[in-house]
């Protein structure tokens, strides 16, 4: 059996609910009378009906509630109203030939397709980021949530597109513009738990959870089962086979906690895209090196963020507090290993090990960034990096960033120089607005500046609309200088990084200073030296071999690398 409506003719649907914990199901179809479902094997009802695309259905349980389809491909403008029966085949593509792009070519945006205008607006963005030199777009969640504004990891109907940003039809318009414009386009997806507003499945389906394990979200979700494993397989083949994205970014998956599972849906994803470049990211707290070795391309490396961000800000509280000594020398591990924690012990797990050793992997297999949208919307205030330290800081570690031989990230407004927040937004109501707005402010309690609830109420509320607005990327006010500095570093790694990254290997990296870090790669044939000092003071450094080719602030003189400055050499 499969989840979600399976358009049979045009005036005919096949319609399948797995709901083991009842006897009787019963369909309802707008403007029809009421089908009973049939029971089929292991839990499965299924029935046909006379509509096709457009139609709008919804499951009526015995007790009388009304549910929509957890795998409905569209939904009206409520997770909680009608389901909507979508032809797979009607969208009309223009850019049949695109097979994608390999991974190496990968330098990725980070976008919100909310804030950004929905689909449509997003599409608007594409030629600018692929005239500054992005090769991918890379969308935060886009499956329906409640309301009309959320991050989107508060998904659940994870087959349907926000109705607030378009439609399905809107959706594949954005992918096949990307890849006209030569764009990849990847998109994040939640696998790990559902959103608090308009899950119905424990009602029909309450073995779709794990009764006695629980995650920060709720109850665990059990991919031991059969019909589950196939609900979130089928659910990343969907994306990519009928909205032809390029990649997917799976959320959190330590939270998922079933390897076996990770590696099953790597395989089947593979299997089914054979003649197209599919890349397949993790995020995983974990730093689980295993999983690199296989079918995945590469993992999100918070590590790199965490210790960029201590030598740019100072900042030493919550996450931080694991990179605050010697950050130097855990940047240079970094980049020489991938992972800083490769089973070390963790400050804020109490000596607890993370991580498995990593330094066998190629640098192409951690994906780095400055920040995103956990780093700048999990503050308290949303405050980027633009706001948080020198503009010659930032532009210097900028040039780490875009020049490191890993996959670099960035967020949507960091090429523009954006001073704009990016904040914690939802659209939920009564009780729940009331309990996300006070447990966003209780998270901080114990956050330096926040200690006096009087102080916590300057938290912006998650439910206002003046936050979502607010939260909109404005071009800042040096925008122009931060577009030429993208474009300009974007070049160099066309033309230095990309070619040879396929053969890249690390040659090492040290500290020379308390917060300066010269690192080295072989890169095919030659050689790649990079070198960033963010302290108050120059650092000593040997003369490096080869020709420069950037420097960011006043480089290196006789006196050594200087203060807020980043250099690049190449040599062969």
């Amino acid at each position: 059996m499969n989840w979600g409506p399976v358009l049979l003719a045009p005036d005919r649907t096949r319609f399948a609910l797995w709901a083991p914990a009842l006897d009787t199901l019963t369909l309802e179809v707008d403007g029809q009378e009421p089908r009973a479902m049939e029971p089929q094997a292991d839990g499965w009802f299924a029935v046909e009906a006379p509509c096709g695309a457009g139609a709008r259905y919804r499951f009526r349980l015995p007790d009388g509630t009304a549910v929509p389809d957890p795998a409905a491909r569209a939904q009206g403008s409520d997770v909680h109203g009608w389901s909507i029966v979508t032809d797979p085949q009607s969208f009309q593509w223009k850019t049949q030939d695109w097979r994608g792009r390999p991974w190496n070519e990968a330098v990725i945006l980070e976008c919100h397709a909310g804030v950004a205008g929905g689909f449509a607006g997003v599409a608007k963005m594409l030629a600018s980021a692929a005239d500054t030199g992005f090769t991918a777009l890379e969308l935060m969640p886009v499956a329906a949530f409640g309301g009309t504004r959320n991050w989107g990891y508060d998904g659940v109907l994870p087959y349907a597109p926000a109705a607030a940003y378009g439609d399905p039809d809107a959706l594949k318009a954005l992918v096949d513009q990307a890849h006209a414009e030569g764009v990849m386009i990847f998109l994040d997806v939640v696998y790990n738990h559902f959103g608090p507003d308009g899950n119905y499945l424990s009602a029909y389906a309450p073995d779709f959870f794990k009764a006695d394990v629980d995650t920060p979200w709720g109850g665990a979700i059990d991919f031991a089962k059969e019909p589950v494993a196939r609900f979130f397989i089928d659910n990343a083949i969907y994306w990519l086979r009928e909205f032809r994205f390029d990649g997917l970014r799976f959320d959190a998956v330590h939270a998922i906690a079933d390897n076996a599972f990770l590696d099953r849906m790597a395989r089947e994803i593979r299997a089914a895209s054979p003649d197209r470049h599919i890349h397949l990211v993790l995020e995983n707290e974990h730093n689980d090196a295993a999983r690199l070795k296989g079918s995945y391309d590469a993992q999100w490396n918070d590590d790199f963020h965490n210790v960029m961000h201590v030598l740019l800000t100072g900042e030493d509280h919550g996450y931080y507090k694991d990179f605050a000594e010697d950050p130097a020398k855990k940047l240079a591990r970094c980049l020489s290993e991938g992972f800083i924690y490769q089973g070390q012990g963790s400050p804020n797990q109490k000596g607890k090990p993370r991580g498995t050793p990593s330094g066998h992997l190629p640098p192409f297999r951690f994906v780095s960034f400055l920040q995103n949208h956990d780093q700048i919307g999990n503050r308290a205030l949303g405050e980027r990096l633009t706001v948080l330290t020198s503009v010659e800081r930032l532009r210097a570690a900028t040039g780490m960033l875009l020049l490191c031989p890993q996959i670099p990230l960035a967020f949507m407004g960091d090429a523009e120089g954006s001073e704009t927040p990016f904040l914690f937004f939802t659209d939920f109501h009564d009780e729940l607005a009331d309990a996300v707005r006070e447990g966003r402010r209780g998270e901080f309690a114990h956050f330096p500046g926040f200690s006096d609830p009087a102080l916590r109420e300057r938290i912006p509320d998650p439910n206002a609309r003046a936050t979502f607005d607010a939260s909109r990327a404005a071009p800042g006010p040096d925008a122009q200088a931060w577009g030429t500095l993208y474009k300009d570093l974007l070049a160099l790694r066309r033309e230095r990084i990309i070619p040879h990254l396929e053969a890249s290997k690390s040659l090492g990296a040290e500290a020379i200073g308390d917060k300066a870090v010269v690192a080295r790669w072989q890169l095919g044939g030659g050689t790649l030296t990079l070198a960033l000092n963010l302290g108050e003071a120059p650092v000593a450094m040997e003369a490096v071999q080869g020709d420069t080719v950037v420097t960011i602030g006043a480089g290196r003189t006789e006196s050594g690398l200087m203060p807020a400055s980043f250099c690049a050499w190449w040599q062969g």
